[in-house]
């Protein structure tokens, strides 16, 4: 192809992908008010359900002491028609007229049980499609939005990938819906977890507020108990959404507390136990070696968790004079790293390309059967801070 129709045909691919982002990101705007819009109709019908409930839990429990009134009542009607010559006119009326109007109040009550009872259903269906909207929206998103960040490239490296390794771009592909899964995933941990929590918190402060104008005080005591057990379990499902995000120990404490705060959260979360060896002196790597080898460990420790079947692993974290050695081994049922699918895996590709921008070298080995054993090395300049171990 001549370079005028080479030039020809890019003009044209920039104009129909550049019409193509237009289009798609209209139509993630419109999406994403769907979702919003959703999200807000949610949020009110759990306030009302969570009120509606209330009213129901109520209602039983008044109409369980009206429905004791009015059978003790009936009670004392059948004895006064039993002895009717011992009970004067007058008597024998208001037992009749106690019992109907106690029957009348049980019947009402009753029938506002029911529906209150319709309306909760009505209310948990409504918010149950709702939620269904709200997931099949966020999961639109996120296909839109790979689609996007990979159109929004630049159209020549765009050209480019295409001509390059199947690896390189399998591996951008992912990196962005990653990221745009990660954030679906952080925004739907906060909604569904501090933000509700928030949601809570009000509702208990408004009870407690209209408990404390009306002077029981009894119940203001129960509300703000309730409020502070809200407050505290919202705290930590932040600091989980946080640590999840980033360790803020990273930063404070440095890789190897991080390290092993890890292990022992995995060996209480996973049915297999891992080893974390540290040798030679600790030291603070740069921040962005602390965080690309964390998150080598990190990955490698998920893929054990998820592919492996292993029953032991160990992880030996080496400070030597001008580069560190990490070295993760397991028992599980290996694989072929030779082989397409393994190469392709999006875990292997993230440590591979870590180590990489790392100016590191990475060795795997592993067969079927036999574990696999993950070795790499990464260089520095070992000027860092060393630790005293003692410390």
């Amino acid at each position: 192809m001549g370079d005028s129709a080479y030039h020809a045909a890019s003009r044209a691919l920039d104009r129909v992908i550049k019409r193509a982002i237009a289009t798609m990101e209209s139509s993630r705007d419109q999406i994403y008010e769907i979702a919003e819009q959703a999200r807000e109709e949610a949020e009110q019908l759990r306030l009302e359900l969570e009120t509606v409930r209330r009213d129901v839990e109520l209602h039983i429990r008044e109409n369980d002491r009206l429905e004791k009134t009015y059978i003790a009542l009936r009670r004392r009607l059948m004895e006064v028609s039993r002895n009717f010559t011992s009970f004067s006119e007058k008597d024998i009326r208001e037992a009749y007229d106690e019992a109907h109007r106690a029957q009348i109040k049980l019947t009402v009550s009753q029938e506002k049980e029911r529906e209150l009872r319709n309306r909760r259903d009505e209310l948990e269906l409504r918010l149950k499609n709702l939620n269904r909207t709200i997931d099949k929206a966020d999961k639109l998103l996120t296909q839109v939005s790979v689609v996007l960040g990979y159109l929004q490239g630049d159209i020549a490296r765009m050209t480019e990938a295409l001509a390059s390794a199947e690896s390189g771009q399998l591996f951008g592909m992912k990196i962005i819906e990653a990221q745009e899964e990660e954030r679906r995933r952080v925004a739907r941990e906060m909604h569904d977890g501090p933000a509700q929590s928030m949601a809570h918190a009000i509702i208990r402060a408004d009870i407690a507020a209209k408990a404390l104008d009306q002077g029981r005080l009894d119940e203001v005591r129960e509300e703000l108990s309730m409020l502070k057990h809200v407050v505290r379990e919202s705290l930590a499902d932040v600091r989980k959404i946080i640590y999840d995000l980033r360790p803020m120990a990273l930063d404070d404490l440095g890789l190897v507390p991080t390290v092993q705060k890890f292990i022992e959260t995995y060996n209480e979360k996973y049915p297999f136990i891992t080893h974390f060896a540290v040798i030679g002196k600790v030291e603070r790597l740069p921040s962005l070696m602390e965080v690309a080898l964390f998150r080598m460990i990190q990955e490698s420790m998920n893929n054990i968790a998820k592919h492996a079947g292993a029953t032991l692993a160990h992880v030996v974290l080496e400070f030597l004079p001008l580069k560190v050695r990490l070295k993760i081994k397991d028992n599980g049922r290996g694989f072929d790293p030779r082989s397409v699918a393994h190469q392709g895996s999006f875990g292997l590709l993230g440590i591979r390309e870590r180590v990489k921008l790392l100016k590191g070298n990475i060795d795997i080995q592993s067969a079927p059967g036999e574990g696999t054993t993950i070795l790499i090395e990464v260089p520095h300049q070992g000027d860092h801070t060393v630790l005293d171990e003692s410390t």
